[in-house]
Parts: C-alpha cells; structure tokens; sequence
C-alpha cells in the first residue's frame, strides 16, 4: 500500500504549561534486563513507551532502535498531521528493526511493541502496536482507550473474559501484532491502531507496559494515579512499586502525563470529608438526646423537690 502523503502543516499551540509528565521503569523481580524504553517531550507534547520482544540483547535492541528511530523521525521531520507523523515514526522504526534483523542472526526474530501519543491543538493521537495500553483517568472513572492486539486481549474487549481472567491467562502474552518482525507502510491494515481523544486538562494518561497491566487491575490503577499531587514521576514510581509487590514477572514502566487541572490529591480529600460527615450528625444528635434526657431528670428532680416542701 503507497504511503499517504502529508497535508501542508498547520501551526500546533503546544505549551509545557498546559500539562506535567513523568515515568518510572524497573527490570522487575525476575528478568535480569530491563527491555523497555519510555520517551517524554512535554515541549512537544510527545509520549512513548516500547517494550521489547525476543528475549535478552535482541528485545532490548528492537526497543531501543524503535525509541531511537520514532524520535529521530518526530524531531527531525515535524511536517504534517499528527496522525501521519505518527504511522510514519512508527513504521521507519519497524523497517529499520527488520532490516536489522536481517543482517545479524543473534538478532533474527526481534520485534516490539509499543504506544505513542502526540497531543496537539486539544487532541491526542495514539498510534498502537502490540499490548502495552493507554489508559485514560478522568472524572473518578478509569478507561482503557488501546486495544490489545492478542488472543487474550480480543477475549477481554469482547467480554468473553473478565480482567481478573485475562490478567491470570496462560496465554496474555502472546501477540498478534508488533514492530519490527516483517516490513510495512505506514497506511498497511492490521499494523498501526490509530486513535484519538480530546486532551481535557482535568485528565490524566497513563501509558505503560504490559508488565504494569498484567499484575495491576484498572481500579488499583487509578486509585495510586489519584493520589497525583503534582508530581507525576512519583505517582509512576508508585506504580512500578506496586506491579513489584504484585510479583514483579516482567519489565514494568509506567509513564503519566496529567493536564494542568488534574488534582487526584484533592478528590480524596474531598471524598474524606464527606465519609466524616455522617459521624458529625450522629454525634450531635447524641448530643441533642443527652441534653433533652438532662431536661427531664432536671425537671422530674425539681418537681420532687417541690412536692417535698408543701408535704
């Protein structure tokens, strides 16, 4: 298929102000390696997370060529639509893998997966291979706006499997799409899963590796993204933290970009008040109860008394 040509490029109002970003990644309990690679431009508005496939020297390879590629690609040639850029990163960094592949045995059969998203004029576009995921975490809700390009994950978004299930499948790392094992265009279907969604500044994303999605559900996730006071790396770190001390069977990273008007820290503080309010009403209709019980010992004891000098 002929690669889309480019529109002429419109000017983009990005500004570092309008969000924060931060990330985290850990070789996990269990590998010896770390095979993910993570990416922040927040001058650009440019996120992206790689997790290698092909175990040892070949998946770190395939993810750090793919990370290298994408933002040589991004930075050195800005022109066109977002989604253009994005398929057009995204598939240089496949051929440049297979290629690569190709002239080395040690390295035959390497590939990635891998989510990347450019947020530009109040939108983000995400381009998507594989089964690292990004979520969206808005208005106390968590959604998964990336679908899983696996058996399993197909089974999850149809609902023929609950979280719990495909989380525990023996099969949730098998994939059916990925960067890098056979050559591509950029427009090819059953390659690059584009989406959008409006950037709204009360929003946070959170892009990560199948390593976090595979050990955390989607409430765990949301509950440690909306203690965000601030500082993103450290809510990432929380989240590395928390896949470790779940098993920590794979690489995990974790990579969150929160709109300006995120405030995850005040929503439970919110929600604190408002679980003790209940308790204040009930202590002060005890209160009301004592001093009306008071009032009528006082006046049965002031009625004796009475009684007692007339007699």
């Amino acid at each position: 298929m002929a690669s889309p040509q480019p529109p002429a490029p419109s000017p983009g109002t990005r500004s570092v102000s309008i969000w924060r970003a931060g990330a985290a990644t850990d070789a996990g309990l269990v590998r010896d390696a770390n095979e993910d690679r993570h990416w922040i431009d927040t001058e650009n508005g440019i996120f992206l997370v790689v997790d290698g496939v092909g175990g040892h020297a070949a998946g770190e390879t395939a993810a750090e060529t793919a990370a290298q590629t994408i933002r040589q690609d991004l930075l050195g040639e800005p022109q066109g639509t977002a989604e253009f850029r994005v398929r057009r990163a995204i598939t240089r960094a496949n051929n440049r893998i297979y290629d690569m592949a190709g002239e080395s045995g040690d390295l035959h059969g390497m590939a990635c997966v891998l989510t990347l998203a450019i947020i530009e004029d109040g939108e983000m576009v995400i381009g998507h291979v594989g089964d690292s995921r990004l979520y969206l975490i808005w208005n106390g809700g968590i959604r998964k706006l990336t679908s899983d390009h696996s058996p399993v994950g197909e089974g999850e978004d149809s609902g023929a499997l609950t979280e719990a299930q495909a989380m525990s499948h023996p099969r949730r790392n098998e994939v059916f799409r990925d960067v890098g094992t056979r050559p591509h265009e950029p427009g090819d279907e059953g390659f690059i899963e584009v989406r959008r969604c409006q950037f709204k500044p009360d929003a946070a994303f959170l892009l990560c590796s199948d390593g976090l999605s595979d050990l955390l559900p989607s409430a765990a996730i949301r509950r440690i993204v909306e203690r965000y006071d601030g500082d993103p790396a450290r809510v990432a770190r929380e989240l590395v933290e928390a896949a470790n001390e779940a098993g920590g069977t794979d690489n995990i990273t974790a990579l969150l970009v929160a709109g300006s008007e995120f405030r995850g820290r005040l929503r439970h503080a919110t929600t604190r008040m408002l679980a003790v309010r209940p308790r204040s009403r009930a202590a002060l209709l005890k209160g009301r109860i004592a001093f009306l019980l008071y009032g009528i010992l006082l006046g049965f004891a002031l009625y004796a008394a009475l009684h007692a000098i007339r007699g």
